[in-house]
């Protein structure tokens, strides 16, 4: 395996190609492996090297419904190798192994000053980029960082954390973000439907903050693996009843809070019935625009409160990587299925239709790099 500085040395002196393979998105549910031109860095950018991004829910969904515009280039949980710098950057140079944000706020709206920062415009901005509208750009071989970016979210990975662990830096701080939403209290019991990668990471950090956590999912292969991560206390939705077991674990009343980690609408009333009167539901998982089943009266007579939360915050950046940095929680382990990027489209089918046995998916266009795979 090759030294930190002798792999910066042959970064630097590593010839950049005027071309790449890129997973482009086309249309609804049309992402095709292409060549795209590599892209091009302003004074303040630099140019990444992608060794993995992993596959969020949000491209999943962007890709599904069209809600975006085509061609682009999705990805947003990219970790790898500075490439090449522009001539004004001088925080970081050729070689350094970094994980970048794609959204950053002003700090100065309306919207930041009272801390709803994914509200705010320039966070509404992506600065990454493989090529066409900005869009994450983590599916390809290289990405343009732009200059907001490289200064404000952009964070170096020490040479003891591997790529793998590094690109759950953002998926953790929105994790962190919603349990900050949610205002948990030390012994609370809260209940995390989903015990997908995102629902475990979210009972951890509920467990963290000193509440006593009850998981469901429909798998129990998912909470066989909850488990490892001392998850002990779980609920086999496909067997039980879930709003009936947690009353049962809690003299009848309902969890004091409960977390929606499984996208849709379908399960909101499910959780609004386990929490008991006064308590917080907290959606984080993708829901859609329309309707939804929600006993109004649940609001206003139980004064059960209903929250959401959506994104990253700029103030938990420096916590969320000191999480993930120090290796508070083994992340690696939720990857269940690494591809390159030549399989980002069975990597896509396989993240939009998850088994019983699949969590984390990512893909490393970086795979091949020798002596420097995780």
């Amino acid at each position: 395996m090759a030294l930190p500085g002798q792999f910066a040395v042959e970064e630097r002196t590593r010839p950049i190609p005027s071309t790449m393979q890129a997973a482009v998105y086309r249309g609804v549910n049309d992402v095709r492996l292409g060549t795209v031109p590599v892209p091009q860095i302003g004074p303040g950018d630099i140019l990444l090297r992608v060794h993995t991004c992993g596959i969020c829910g949000t491209d999943l969904k962007k890709i599904a419904t069209g809600s975006h515009s085509a061609p682009r280039i999705f990805g947003h949980e990219t970790s790898g190798v500075v490439a090449a710098v522009g001539e004004q950057v001088r925080d970081f140079q050729a070689g350094d192994r970094v994980v970048v944000f794609h959204h950053i706020p002003c700090r100065n709206c309306y919207y930041c000053r009272h801390k709803t920062f994914a509200q705010c415009e320039t966070y509404k901005k992506v600065g990454c980029t493989a090529g066409f509208e900005p869009s994450g750009g983590g599916f390809a071989e290289y990405v343009r960082v732009m200059d907001w970016i490289v200064r404000a979210g952009t964070v170096r990975i020490p040479d003891s954390v591997s790529f793998e662990q590094a690109c759950f830096v953002e998926p953790v701080n929105t994790c962190m973000k919603g349990i900050e939403t949610l205002c948990l209290q030390k012994r609370e019991t809260v209940l995390v439907i989903g015990q997908g990668p995102i629902g475990i990471l979210l009972s951890r950090l509920a467990k963290r903050a000193g509440a006593s956590v009850i998981t469901s999912d429909l798998y129990p292969q998912r909470l066989t693996i909850s488990t490892t991560f001392g998850l002990g206390k779980s609920i086999d939705a496909s067997r039980s009843d879930t709003v009936k077991a947690v009353r049962e674990q809690t003299d009848g009343r309902g969890a004091d809070a409960a977390i929606l980690a499984v996208g849709g609408n379908g399960l909101i009333r499910s959780a609004m019935d386990a929490v008991r009167p006064g308590g917080r539901v907290l959606l984080f998982a993708q829901t859609v625009h329309g309707e939804a089943v929600i006993d109004p009266a649940a609001v206003c007579v139980d004064e059960k409160t209903l929250l959401g939360s959506y994104s990253a915050s700029i103030e938990l950046q420096e916590e969320s990587v000191r999480f993930v940095m120090n290796r508070e929680m083994d992340l690696q382990r939720l990857i269940s299925h690494r591809f390159p990027l030549t399989g980002a489209v069975e990597a896509l089918n396989l993240a939009a239709h998850p088994q019983p046995d699949s969590m984390k998916i990512v893909i490393q266009p970086g795979s091949s790099w020798e002596g420097r795979s995780d």
